[in-house]
């Protein structure tokens, strides 16, 4: 051997690599959350008590700074979600960010200037419609082009009783 260490089989079985840690991401979530602090070299000053803190930091400077500017409306944000964004250090399966909503939000956002000027409230009707479809057909893992095509190809001759196999969450392609 070429004196490079080697990974621990026993370790490694139990769900732990050589190095120590989980070798599962949903666990190694809850023990980063739990065990920050000590893994900083504050084993005797857990994140809690830095969180905690921080709470009190905010709470100070927010008496020090002035009424309506941008400071005092982000500090006041913080303080006033405190326990939402403390969530995740209870509980190591909340994910730290939104950023996977904020993504299947984001078509809508983009196309919000365009569809005021969808020439009627039927017609954005319609456009919410078909956005509900294609945000539902990726959301339950399938192409939107690809679904849209086939239900439209079989919507005319699909028998109304059985109209609900062509949604989304029970969609199975034409073969």
């Amino acid at each position: 051997q070429d004196g490079a260490a080697q990974p621990d089989a026993a370790a490694h079985a139990g769900g732990r690599g050589a190095h120590g840690l989980t070798t599962n991401p949903a666990l190694a979530q809850r023990e980063i959350a739990a065990g920050l602090g000590c893994w900083l070299g504050a084993d005797r000053y857990p994140v809690n008590t830095y969180w905690e803190e921080l709470h009190l930091w905010l709470s100070l400077e927010r008496q020090r700074v002035a009424e309506g500017g941008a400071t005092a409306k982000a500090i006041d944000y913080s303080l006033n979600h405190w326990q939402a964004l403390s969530r995740n250090l209870h509980d190591g399966a909340v994910p730290v960010d939104n950023n996977h909503l904020e993504n299947l939000v984001r078509p809508w956002a983009m196309g919000r200037k365009a569809w005021l000027f969808a020439g009627s409230e039927l017609a954005g009707q319609r456009a919410a419609i078909v956005m509900s479809l294609v945000q539902s057909a990726r959301l339950n893992g399938h192409e939107p082009w690809a679904y849209l095509s086939d239900v439209l190809a079989r919507l005319p001759t699909q028998v109304n009783s059985r109209i609900e196999e062509l949604l989304p969450h029970r969609w199975e392609p034409q073969g």
